[in-house]
């Protein structure tokens, strides 16, 4: 048996609504920064799409002024979860 733990890493992509990742080619786009920012207004929650692969992000307040930029986070990924430590754009 094996046991996995979560992983440092420093990703690339951008921070999207849920409803919208379902498309990560679309959400990885500076041309969807708008209709993301809508969607997380309404409600959904924010995700970071990168390298075409969807991610829940844990603390949703770290990410929520950068809804639609392509940012670089750092932190720790275990699974499809990453525990957001830093945010720079």
């Amino acid at each position: 048996m094996f046991a996995f733990s979560a992983m440092a890493a420093d990703l690339t992509g951008y921070v999207s609504d849920a409803k919208c990742s379902a498309n990560p080619a679309r959400a990885e786009s500076d041309a969807h920064a708008a209709c993301a920012a809508k969607c997380a207004g309404g409600g959904d929650s924010l995700v970071f799409v990168s390298g075409g692969k969807v991610y829940k992000v844990n603390d949703q307040a770290k990410v929520k002024a950068h809804v639609g930029h392509k940012v670089t986070i750092s932190g720790k990924v275990d699974g499809d979860t990453i525990a957001v430590d830093s945010v720079k754009m």
